[in-house]
């Protein structure tokens, strides 16, 4: 919970993690499937029960559950990516709590994860791209196609995407290459926005890399390095950050 704390109190108000689910459905803030090892606990969380993971320290902290990550910043934008199958019904479940909705979105590259969320909340909700809805854009962009706008929330129901409409998604969330094919350009943002989409990119945590991403007018940019990109942003007059700078 620290390093969201330093976070948000550096400024950020957009949060990105990653969950797991126990094996009794509570969701952990934790990347790895594994305690070890990156807390000094071990054991597959999804085999353990939230009490056993509950006793994993990390820097000698306690891992968080999702929902006290909810309560303790209830004004700050969360991106979380669902990691296991397992995870997603209890994420929907969490979802449905009052003033939730609207502040998150979900990312995964699993576009099945992505569907079922979908499935249950329609537009309410925020998605991130799919890997396979990121080639997609990739390619319109490429081949210049005229960029078709996103439908508003009213005009899509429940795990439908309209037809005619090559977007589930309403951001973009990409690295800044898939193995030597660069996907963080110039070309790609603009298409993206013309179609009245937001790209944010992960992980950057390199200054001049963050410079060139701003200059491109990426709309978030995810990093370890909080500071870093603070000061970047800082001396270009951009500080404080708009909804786009993330953590």
């Amino acid at each position: 919970m620290a390093a969201f704390e330093g976070a948000v109190g550096l400024g950020y108000h957009h949060l990105e993690t990653d969950v797991q689910a126990t094996s009794d459905g509570v969701l952990a803030v934790f990347h790895d499937d594994e305690l070890a090892p990156t807390s000094d606990g071990t054991g597959r969380i999804s085999e353990m029960t939230w009490t056993e993971v509950s006793r994993a320290r990390v820097d000698g902290e306690p891992i968080p559950r999702l929902e006290e990550l909810l309560d303790a910043f209830d004004d700050v934008r969360i991106s979380i990516d669902p990691k296991t199958d397992d995870a997603v019904e209890p994420l929907i479940e969490a979802l449905r709590r009052p003033g939730v909705l609207e502040r998150v979105c979900i990312g995964s590259f699993s576009d099945e994860r992505l569907e079922r969320v979908d499935q249950a909340f329609g537009d309410a909700v925020c998605l991130s791209f799919s890997p396979q809805e990121i080639a997609r854009l990739r390619m319109l962009s490429i081949a210049g196609l005229p960029a078709r706008k996103r439908r508003p929330a009213r005009a899509r129901s429940a795990g439908r995407t309209p037809p005619n409409r090559p977007f589930r998604g309403r951001i973009a969330s990409i690295p800044l290459r898939r193995g030597p094919i660069p996907l963080a350009t110039r070309r790609l943002v603009d298409y993206a926005h013309r179609a009245g989409l937001a790209v944010h990119v992960w992980t950057v945590d390199d200054p001049v890399e963050m410079g060139r991403l701003l200059d491109i007018d990426v709309d978030g940019i995810m990093t370890d390095e909080p500071r870093v990109l603070l000061d970047v942003m800082a001396k270009r007059g951009a500080w404080p950050a708009d909804d786009g700078a993330g953590a």
